[in-house]
């Protein structure tokens, strides 16, 4: 799938109970999103079969999972993997916490039982939800504190940052260099290819660079670089969405070789144009005029 073709949104709301799911869910609507309320994490590998059905024209869901549904909770990271692999679905967890001093504040005030104390004080049910919520809060994207928001407040802070207006738009930046000229400072990642038969050593292609077809064609005979490019490959076809929807703009990859004239050349164009079609990519060469007597 390219990044032209529609996705399907997936917002997951979660959190605290009394922190404003009732008002989130409500928000979402308002943007156009096809809203649940409390779908059971079990019936979610089914709920994702209808929502890929060609036949149906939603692109934005949003569903409310907590623990009213506590007896499917455990299920629900396994729900959460099964996510991850759907690539054309974008998927977000949004959580929402409030103070613990807070949230009593709010079931007295609606005179509610916590759905963990139904006959005990609320403020131990609500230690013990977010003893079991923890996990969850740190694989949210976006966490909202709404102890200080009123509930229009929230909704708009919501409508705000899930508007479409602003789209952001994600790049991959493949970058050369030498090691012997110390590592780039910007990179996210650095692969090191000196491992691979160097060019360096065949006179015809010693002074020629990566981006000459003789150099790449040497550098891509081998078994072992073409071992190198399948594994990369995988590895940026799981980790890229991850970093999109992290909310990076822009990861560096960097590739190394000993000059940076050969190897890290050749296989950074081969990279940026094998993932051109699915991301925007870009490449330069940090190191490849710096070969003695150039």
């Amino acid at each position: 799938m390219t990044e032209k073709e529609q996705e399907t949104k997936l917002v997951i709301i979660t959190g605290m109970s009394g922190a404003g799911k009732t008002v989130a869910i409500q928000s979402f609507e308002d943007l156009g999103y096809y809203c649940v309320d409390n779908l059971p994490p079990t019936l979610l590998p089914k709920f994702l079969e209808l929502m890929r059905d060609s036949t149906n024209n939603i692109h934005k869901v949003a569903l409310v999972m907590d623990l009213r549904g506590r007896e499917f909770f455990d299920s629900l990271f396994e729900a959460l993997d099964i996510l991850g692999e759907e690539d054309w679905l974008e998927e977000h967890i949004l959580f929402l916490d409030a103070k613990d001093q807070q949230l009593v504040s709010r079931y007295k005030e609606t005179r509610r039982s916590h759905p963990l104390a139904p006959d005990g004080l609320p403020l131990n049910g609500i230690k013990q939800e977010r003893k079991i919520l923890d996990e969850l809060r740190g694989r949210a994207q976006r966490i909202i504190d709404t102890t200080d928001l009123k509930p229009k407040e929230l909704r708009e802070k919501i409508l705000k940052a899930y508007t479409e207006e602003k789209q952001e738009i994600f790049s991959v930046h493949f970058l050369s260099f030498g090691f012997k000229y110390g590592l780039p400072i910007d990179a996210d990642l650095v692969f090191d290819v000196r491992f691979l038969p160097n060019p360096h050593y065949v006179a015809d292609l010693q002074p020629l660079t990566g981006l000459n077809p003789d150099v790449s064609s040497y550098v891509f005979k081998w078994s072992d670089t073409q071992k190198f490019q399948e594994k990369v490959l995988d590895l940026m076809q799981f980790m890229l969405p991850q970093y999109k929807k992290e909310g990076k703009s822009q990861l560096v990859v960097a590739i190394g070789c000993t000059g940076g004239q050969h190897r890290s050349v050749a296989l950074a164009e081969y990279f940026s144009k094998q993932l051109a079609s699915n991301y925007i990519t870009h490449v330069s060469h940090r190191d490849i005029d710096k070969r003695k007597g150039h």
